[in-house]
Parts: structure tokens; C-alpha cells; sequence
């Protein structure tokens, strides 16, 4: 989000992207629907797409002046310049780093045997080769140029969003715990207050989840919890469409990036929608 707000994308579609990215992770849609019914993961997946599209909407039009002024002041002009290099070059450039992290990353299945006990078992030799692809496109493909502007960018987003990263985890786990670990605010205490398909109920779904700090597909066994002790259907869905596009260090990098107004309007936009997405989805349900 950062980059591409940066580089000249409009507040609306950057706004888009950050809400959708997170939201609308393919894995988590199928994981939510295995696990919570597949209702529940073709909600989500529906509703965050419209909420998406709509919040950044909402934000161009509210900000249109500063978003003209913006534009006449360059900030939306793209270099001419070409990099030389084709579409397809970028493409698999970008499917190896995606490579590397889906494999660096790969956990240890349950069973074992089959094929992704297999993929786990040489997931290093798969990682360590498109290491080696990497670093072979980056002496070809790339010049000194590239590499300078991209070992800056990261050293200026790193210094901007670590310090605030850690901090915001840091509290999120000191107040909400994590999976099967409760803090300062047990997760009953959060049952409680979401049970049926209330405004509150969803209220307070939309304000947990945009606080609450969710690693990746983590929402998925703390809201099978939650319903297990009572949470309704619609504020299990405004939980979902709220906590992975927002938690308190993701408040408090985008802060860094457009403001401290923007991102208020944008966790208020965001909290109501889910909260309306969940009730919708409760009464339906």
C-alpha cells in the first residue's frame, strides 16, 4: 500500500488495496470455509470484496479536493523512463520471491506421508534453488540503478514501519493474548459481548477485530473458538471482514503513511461496514 500510494496510485484504489489484500486472502477464504462452513467463506469473500470496492470509493470522494491538489502538484506523474526489461521478465521475477516465501515457510503436515509431507520434507533444497534463480536475475536483469533505488526503498519503508510494527504486537498480545493464550482481556470476556446478531454484537465484533492483532489465517481458530463459546454468525463475520484488514500496528503504519485523520475515517469506514456486512449476514443466516 505504501508503495504504490507512493508511487502515484489514487488515495480510493490504494485504500482498495490495502483493505482487499489482507481480506481477500484465497487461503484463508478456503480455510474459513472448511473450517467454519462454507457460508461463512463465501460471505467473507463476497463481503470484503464490496467493502472494498466501496470504502475506496467513499475515501476518494471524501478526500477529492486534497486528491486533485495532489495530482496538479506531480505527485501522480510517471517516469518515462523504460526499465528494459519485458512483462514476463517482472512476472517471473516476482513468482520466485513469492516462491521462496510460500516454501521458506512451508509447515509440517500432519500426515506422514503423501504429497505435502513430501513438498515439506525438501522444502529447503526448493527454497535454496530459487534462491540461486533470484540471484541470477538480479546480476542479469537488473542494473546497479535498480538495486540502489530498491536497497533504499526498503531501508526507508523498514525504518518507518518496524519501529511501529513491534509496538503495536507488542500491546495487541499484551491486552488480547493469542491463540489458546489469554492476556489482560480473556477472549470470554469477548464471547460475551457478541453473542446473537445485535447491533452492539456486531459493533463490538468490528471493534475487536480492528484491534486485535491476527498473524496470518490465526482468525480462523480464534473465531471457531469464540462461536464455540456463544459468538452469533453475524459478528463472526464482521470479526472476519475487520480483523485481518486491521489491528493496531497496521493503525499505526498506515498512520506513518497518509495521516492521522485519513486512517481515523478509514477505521471508521471500516468498522461500520463490517459491522452492517454482519448484521446483513445474520439476518440472512
Amino acid at each position: 500500500f505504501a508503495g504504490i500510494y507512493s508511487r502515484g496510485a489514487g488515495l480510493g484504489p490504494a485504500i482498495a488495496f490495502l483493505y482487499a489484500g489482507p481480506a481477500i486472502n484465497v487461503l484463508a477464504i478456503i480455510l474459513t470455509a472448511r473450517v467454519l462452513g462454507w457460508q461463512l467463506g463465501l460471505a467473507r469473500a463476497v463481503g470484503a470484496v464490496i467493502i472494498s470496492v466501496v470504502i475506496g470509493l467513499l475515501m476518494h470522494a471524501i478526500y477529492l479536493k486534497e486528491e486533485r491538489a495532489r495530482a496538479s502538484e506531480g505527485d501522480f506523474v510517471v517516469p518515462e523512463e523504460e526499465s528494459g526489461r519485458p512483462l514476463w521478465m517482472n512476472a517471473a521475477y516476482f513468482a520466485v520471491m513469492i516462491g521462496i516465501l510460500v516454501f521458506a515457510n512451508w509447515g509440517k503436515p500432519a500426515e506422514a506421508a503423501g504429497a505435502w509431507h513430501g513438498i515439506w520434507s525438501v522444502k529447503w533444497i526448493i527454497t535454496g534453488v530459487l534462491l540461486v534463480v533470484l540471484g541470477f536475475m538480479l546480476a542479469r536483469w537488473f542494473g546497479r540503478q535498480d538495486l540502489k533505488e530498491w536497497t533504499s526503498s526498503t531501508w526507508v519503508f523498514a525504518r518507518k514501519i518496524l519501529p511501529l510494527l513491534l509496538l503495536g504486537v507488542l500491546v495487541a498480545g499484551f491486552l488480547l493474548g493469542r491463540p489458546g493464550q489469554t492476556a489482560l482481556i480473556p477472549q470470554r470476556w469477548v464471547a460475551l459481548a457478541v453473542g446473537g446478531n445485535s447491533v452492539w454484537s456486531n459493533v463490538a465484533a468490528s471493534v475487536a477485530g480492528a484491534f486485535m492483532y491476527f498473524a496470518t489465517l490465526t482468525e480462523v481458530p480464534i473465531l471457531e473458538s469464540l462461536l464455540g463459546a456463544g459468538m452469533g454468525k453475524g459478528p463472526a463475520l464482521a470479526l472476519l471482514l475487520a480483523g485481518p484488514a486491521l489491528s493496531l500496528p497496521n493503525m499505526l503504519v498506515i498512520r506513518s503513511v497518509i495521516g492521522t485523520r485519513k486512517t481515523l475515517v478509514y477505521i471508521v469506514l471500516v468498522v461500520v461496514f463490517s459491522a452492517s456486512g454482519g448484521m446483513i449476514y445474520g439476518r440472512l443466516g
